[in-house]
Parts: C-alpha cells; structure tokens; sequence
C-alpha cells in the first residue's frame, strides 16, 4: 500500500502553536492551484488541511507566516470526530513529514521587504570567477 502526498501552495494564515497533551501541534491550510479551471478561464483554488507534530510544527510556526509559498509532503489521513452538537464528522488531512520553503512571499520580493531565509551553505558572490578559462578547445572530444 502506498499513501504519500506532495502539495505545494499558499499559506492561508499564521500558523499558530499548540499543546495537546503535552505534544506541539500545528494545524494549518494550504491553497492549492486545481487543474480544472473556471468559467472565466481561471484555475479553481483547493484548500488544504494539514497538520504537523513536534518538531515539524515549531519550524512551521518559527519560520512560515500567511502567504508562504511551501511545499508539504506527507499522508493522507482520514479521522472521525463529533462536533459541538453531537453529529458525526470526518476530517481528510495531510500530516506533514516534511515542509519546506520554496520561495519569497507574494509581494516581498518587489517591496523589499523580508525574504525566506537562505540556507547557511548557500553560494555567494560569482560562482563562474571560481573557474579558470580553458584556452584552447581543440583536444575536446565534442
């Protein structure tokens, strides 16, 4: 058997961090591009709920704020609850394994404004004046 789910989209809104029985919790909705498009031609947004344990939700609630773009891979997971007046509910969601970034907030990049943070191993500068030219290309093989 195989349930594994990769989405990435939109944060909806901040994620916010809480405590069940002493376990960090994070539940969250992601905005997801369809493939189907409206009448007018524009593609139908999916909502997406997911929720990350542990680890997983402090990172989330840490680093990601509403309109982080961010990819979540994880499982499909289907449970049954009652709500406040005693009907029967189920809830379908992705727990997260892994989440990350995968670009700048909608608008940041043209107000200037904070960006996702780089990785500390990231390239700076010119990576081409690393390289010495190679004068003569008649000994290459292509």
């Amino acid at each position: 058997m195989l349930n594994t789910a990769i989405i990435m989209g939109r944060l909806t809104a901040n994620p916010e961090l809480k405590s069940a029985a002493g376990t960090t919790v994070c539940s969250f909705t992601v905005a997801v591009d369809g493939r189907s498009k409206d009448q007018n031609g524009e593609r139908q947004t999916n909502f997406i709920r997911c929720v990350a344990w542990r680890d997983r939700a402090e990172f989330l609630s840490r680093f990601f704020r509403k309109g982080s773009m961010v990819a979540v891979t994880g499982y499909i997971q289907v449970r049954s609850y009652e709500d406040k007046h005693g009907n029967k509910r189920e809830a379908v969601e992705i727990v997260a394994d892994q989440i990350d970034f995968t670009g700048e907030k909608r608008g940041d990049a043209e107000a200037g404004g904070p960006s996702q943070p780089s990785p500390p191993d990231a390239p700076k500068g010119n990576p081409a004046a690393d390289f010495d030219e190679i004068a003569g290309d008649d000994d290459l093989p292509f």
